[in-house]
């Protein structure tokens, strides 16, 4: 049985808004006992706050069905030292999982320094990271995204906060998100698929198809999100399908029973 690691804004939804159809494909995967990861570069919301906007969206899924950078990271941190200490610039997702894997908070010679996406950035932070990283600390970021989509438009992502501290201190930051394998390899796993059997949905080239491209996993671009038709001719790796919306998909693959839908 083939499973599932899907991105989520793009592809499930715009911002607040859900995209039409994607609703049905994901209620389908639960019906049919599919197995599916929501697989998000957003380190700033825990599991239970992605669980709970997806429940606005009438989508009704469980915390085990996310799978987040902030965790990625935590865990990554968690097989490399145990015992880490680390100085975070980020918000409650990242904290919330580095708790969970044993990664104490420290401002007092740290461990590591972990960026994260969030609202809070400021350059009393960015001189505390700086000073840490010059005296050793180990520079991480949740993922490599230098913008975020927002309803109103775009703003700085983890990539561009973290840019900052490397041109500062000319250490470049080591990036546990999408489209590192690191965090893909662990959301596989996680539901014990083969590489064959993993299909990834995404709508990015530059991090959900590169990822899957690099593992050998089939990978699936909507063009709901950030990446469009016109954009393929830019990229030397190419997904296997390319479809409009996550519901166009679910209707090719008959997930979703065609007479259910409706498409403009």
């Amino acid at each position: 049985m083939l499973g599932y690691l899907i991105d989520m804004d793009g592809v499930v939804y715009r911002g607040g808004e859900l995209i039409s159809g994607s609703d049905k494909f994901i209620n389908q995967l639960i019906k049919k006992d599919i197995p599916f990861r929501f697989m998000t570069n957003n380190s700033q919301r825990t599991r239970l706050d992605v669980v709970a906007k997806l429940e606005r969206l009438g989508i009704l899924v469980e915390e085990q069905h996310i799978f987040t950078c902030a965790m990625a990271t935590a865990r990554y941190l968690a097989s490399q030292n145990p015992k880490a200490t680390a100085f975070v610039i980020g918000e409650g997702g990242l904290l919330t999982a580095l708790h969970k894997s044993g990664i104490a908070i420290n401002d007092h010679s740290p461990d590591y320094v972990i960026i994260g996406e969030g609202r809070t950035f400021n350059l009393e932070q960015v001189e505390k990271a700086v000073d840490f990283v010059n005296a050793g600390a180990k520079l991480i970021s949740t993922n490599p995204d230098l913008s975020c989509p927002t309803p109103t438009g775009i703003r700085p992502g983890c990539g561009a906060m973290a840019a900052i501290i490397e041109a500062t201190t000319g250490r470049k930051a080591f990036s546990v998100g999408k489209p590192n394998p690191i965090m893909m390899r662990m959301v596989r796993k996680d539901l014990n698929l083969s590489t064959r059997e993993t299909v990834v949905i995404g709508d990015m080239m530059e991090t959900d198809i590169f990822g899957a491209v690099q593992l050998e996993y089939y990978s699936v671009l909507v063009l709901s999100g950030g990446t469009k038709k016109h954009d393929l001719p830019n990229f030397a790796y190419q997904p296997a399908e390319v479809h409009k919306t996550l519901a166009h998909y679910g209707r090719s693959t008959g997930i979703i029973p065609e007479s259910s839908l409706i498409f403009n």
